[in-house]
């Protein structure tokens, strides 16, 4: 029988840092709400933050989602797609 190879993971990828999962998923949800949610009240964004982050199991960080929705509810609405 022959030796069996060692499996080390740690070498063949990038070093992450903890949470960079994490991270990705905060980005996304506020991407989505970012075209969906701009213009709208605070309040409205901060929930829609919230609702999404929650449906990727990410706990918000109130602070966090507080400057995300005052940024989002200041931008400008996106102009209609009206391609064919």
């Amino acid at each position: 029988m022959e030796p069996v190879a060692a499996v080390s993971l740690a070498s063949s990828a990038a070093p992450r840092h903890v949470g960079w999962q994490m991270q990705l998923r905060v980005d996304y949800v506020v991407n989505q709400v970012m075209q969906t949610h701009r213009g709208q009240s605070e309040d409205a964004v901060a929930q829609a933050i919230q609702e999404g982050l929650r449906s990727f199991g990410v706990v918000p960080n109130g602070r966090q989602i507080a400057r995300y929705a005052e940024v989002i509810s200041q931008l400008p609405l996106l102009p209609p797609n009206n391609k064919v």
